[in-house]
């Protein structure tokens, strides 16, 4: 039976700050050794095809109520330059009064699959951000034509 050397030569150096590069020298099988000193890659990384299938337009809030039953919903009419407004539920009543939103031009994604809530349709989704102390609805910086599309 052959025997199996256990020397090892190992070689380290920096990359790019974050990325530690090993090189290993021996006589045992062939390995591979990948060594990060950082947390893994998380980012679910979208390909520009699916970010094209997104459609994303500006929306001018005709009306907003409460949706009845719920602390979070209100129930939105959003004109998108199309025959006739869509209904959008969005969970923002914690947020935002209904005097913030009437008349105001927010981005919207408007080809999600309709979603029934509390009965009730939604055609599309309002675009919004939030941290651990802060909420905000996103607005055009200029008087932007409802209907168009984000870029």
């Amino acid at each position: 039976m052959d025997e199996l050397k256990n020397d090892i030569a190992v070689t380290m150096g920096r990359v790019d700050g974050d990325v530690v590069e090993v090189s290993l020298e021996t006589d045992m099988p062939a390995a591979t050794l990948a060594i990060n000193d950082t947390e893994p890659d998380t980012i679910n990384y979208a390909s520009i095809d699916d970010f094209a299938k997104i459609e994303m337009k500006i929306g001018q809030i005709l009306s907003a109520e409460p949706v009845e039953g719920s602390d979070k919903l209100l129930k939105l009419s959003v004109d998108f330059g199309e025959s006739t407004p869509r209904q959008v539920l969005s969970g923002i009543a914690k947020f935002v009064t209904v005097e913030q939103l009437v008349g105001q031009k927010f981005p919207f994604v408007t080809n999600l699959k309709p979603r029934k809530m509390m009965g009730m349709e939604s055609q599309a989704m309002i675009l919004a951000v939030n941290d651990d102390v802060n909420f905000s609805l996103l607005n055009p910086t200029a008087d932007i034509k409802v209907g168009s599309p984000l870029r």
